[in-house]
């Protein structure tokens, strides 16, 4: 044999080896891990992200076969996660950070939303423009979501004595009725969600936002339970990376993103997900912040004292112990400069 037929049969064979080394790709890639996620609410503009993000097919990329379930509050569902009854959960973190503190195994491992878009609502003109304003009022709630936790602080930081605030539960279906028909003078909410909502009815809504009246958290995001995290960290990792690729991708269509919530959530309105993403994507980014995913350590701990101080989060466990950066992808999207 010649040097040419030899030259010839080597690149041959390297053409072969790539041709099979990229149809077995890497172990994770030959198949689907299947995997659920539970949202904190209702799929609506603040979830759109992964929704869209499964449309594109970037779990599939990543080896995962992701169901996404609707959710009845950032507590429950971290609850959900802490039991092991879901993969992963979308929740507010101070809700998560509650239920690491009573001995639930949940961490955050990325944040998405990095500051609450939490308001008390009312219709414009009803008389309640500050937080003092809620005293002989009826407030409607949510029992389990993130705005109802953290009510207390509220009343808190603004020196009010719950006893003199009438609180209502309420069903998820009908909290903004209840504010419409009357029954109420105000409703925990969010800016991007409820807000929406009773403005497309036609009505003029005040905001007295949380983060404007002394309690600035951290927002919606990704945890998970530690063994879970500890058995497969590297499921988890290319779970976070997919997600933070389908809201970067979202940011950059969000009117894509919100026809596709709209397709796969029949009950959603895809003119009020649009309005609802477009104030949630305000809040992907906090002042500080590099990149999607990664809240700057000052305000973890503005979060950690405002937990401590009036939601009896123990000292005793520190700030770190409740989220970690290590499920980051080393290149995430970055914050717009």
């Amino acid at each position: 044999m010649d040097k040419e037929d030899l030259m010839t049969r080597r690149l041959s064979m390297i053409a072969v080896v790539a041709v099979l080394l990229g149809v077995v790709g890497p172990a994770w890639a030959q198949s689907l891990k299947p995997m659920k996620m539970t949202l904190n609410f209702l799929a609506g503009g603040p979830q759109a992200g992964f929704v869209y993000a499964k449309k594109l097919g970037l779990y599939k990329d990543a080896g995962i076969d992701l169901t996404i379930e609707e959710g009845r509050g950032s507590a429950t569902t971290a609850q959900m996660v802490a039991t092991g009854q879901t993969d992963a959960g979308f929740a507010d973190a101070p809700g998560g950070m509650q239920v690491r503190s009573k001995g639930g195994p949940v961490k955050i491992i990325a944040t998405l939303m990095q500051t609450n878009d939490f308001a008390i609502i009312s219709i414009e003109g009803n008389g309640i423009n500050t937080p003092k304003d809620l005293v002989g009022r009826r407030l409607a709630v949510q029992p389990g979501t993130a705005q109802t936790t953290l009510l207390d602080a509220i009343f808190s930081a603004n020196n009010i004595d719950k006893e003199k605030v009438t609180i209502i539960n309420t069903d998820p279906a009908a909290h903004v009725g209840v504010l419409l028909e009357k029954k109420v003078d105000a409703i925990l909410g969010g800016s991007n969600f409820q807000s929406v909502q009773i403005r497309d009815r036609g009505f003029q809504v005040t905001e007295i936002l949380y983060r404007d009246i002394g309690v600035p958290t951290i927002g919606l995001s990704i945890i998970a339970r530690d063994d879970k995290l500890k058995a497969d960290p590297e499921l988890y990792r290319r779970f976070v990376a997919a997600s933070l690729k389908g809201w970067d991708e979202t940011r950059r269509n969000p009117e894509a993103a919100a026809a596709v919530v709209a397709e796969q959530y029949p009950s959603a309105n895809r003119e009020q997900v649009l309005k609802q993403l477009r104030v949630a994507l305000k809040s992907l980014c906090v002042a500080g912040a590099s990149s999607l995913g990664r809240v700057p350590e000052k305000n973890w701990e503005r979060t950690y004292e405002l937990l401590t101080s009036y939601l009896g989060l123990p000292k005793t466990l520190p700030v770190s112990e409740y989220y970690t950066n290590a499920f980051l992808p080393a290149d995430p999207p970055a914050c717009p400069r």
